[in-house]
């Protein structure tokens, strides 16, 4: 059965705070946006407010606290940033139970430099212990211009491929792209059992038709924030699957 996720796109922590007291007891899982300002254009926290030496991510990482109402919901984690590997142990200390890589930020061309980021990436998954990957699945993430044929080769060494809605990521508010719908379409007729959430650009007037493409999982941002009432058209995105 499809389901719906709330997207938070932050600036600072006390806002990604309010939206979750907002949600409590309204869906289960919130996917949440991190962007560096160096893979996207655009920033979200920590990296408004001091990277990973803002003071809140670092009480997490000091265990002094968790991510707002963590018993209470769990977290996807989009990260739209350069190093994403590299960190991968700094965002697990904020108990995500799915986490997000970007194709774009390993390199999607299939020849030099791009070729290795890739290589080092499947070493990287094939490097996780059981127990981690038994707990946290791991999703990737790819827009509607980038090489399906290097999404479709690393499909099988994740849990999820993530469908970005349109090659302008960062931001919410954008046009869904028809090419992404095509995506998906030929991804699950070419990928028997792949499971797809799409992401940018879903609303109430296209999310049958992704759905009926083969989205497994609609991540919906401003069609729902920038409503006059969240929570009755985060209902109404519910009542569709």
């Amino acid at each position: 059965m499809a389901s719906i996720t709330p997207a938070i796109l932050e600036k600072s922590f006390s806002e990604i705070k309010n939206k979750l007291t907002f949600l409590r007891e309204q869906t289960k899982t919130v996917h949440i946006d991190f962007c560096d300002g160096i893979f996207t254009p655009s920033q979200t926290w920590p990296f408004t407010t001091g990277g990973f030496e803002d003071m809140d991510f670092e009480k997490i990482m000091n265990e002094e606290e968790g991510m707002p109402f963590w018993e209470e919901f769990d977290f996807e984690f989009d990260l739209m940033v350069a190093n994403a590997v590299e960190n991968f142990d700094l965002y697990i200390k904020l108990g995500p139970k799915r986490i997000i890589f970007h194709l774009g930020a390993l390199g999607h061309s299939l020849t030099g430099e791009a070729q290795k980021n890739i290589e080092e990436f499947e070493h990287f998954l094939e490097g996780l212990d059981m127990y981690m990957r038994d707990s946290v699945e791991i999703g990737l993430a790819f827009k509607p211009s980038d090489d399906l044929s290097v999404v479709s080769k690393l499909s099988h060494k994740v849990d999820f491929l993530h469908c970005m809605g349109s090659d302008n990521i960062g931001h919410q508010g954008e046009v869904f792209s028809d090419k992404a719908l095509e995506n998906i379409k030929f991804l699950k007729k070419n990928l028997p059992g792949v499971v797809i959430s799409v992401d940018i650009g879903i609303n109430l007037e296209n999310a049958s038709a992704i759905l009926d493409a083969g989205a497994d999982r609609l991540t919906v941002g401003s069609s729902l924030w920038k409503s006059p009432d969240p929570i009755e058209t985060l209902e109404a995105f519910q009542n569709l699957v």
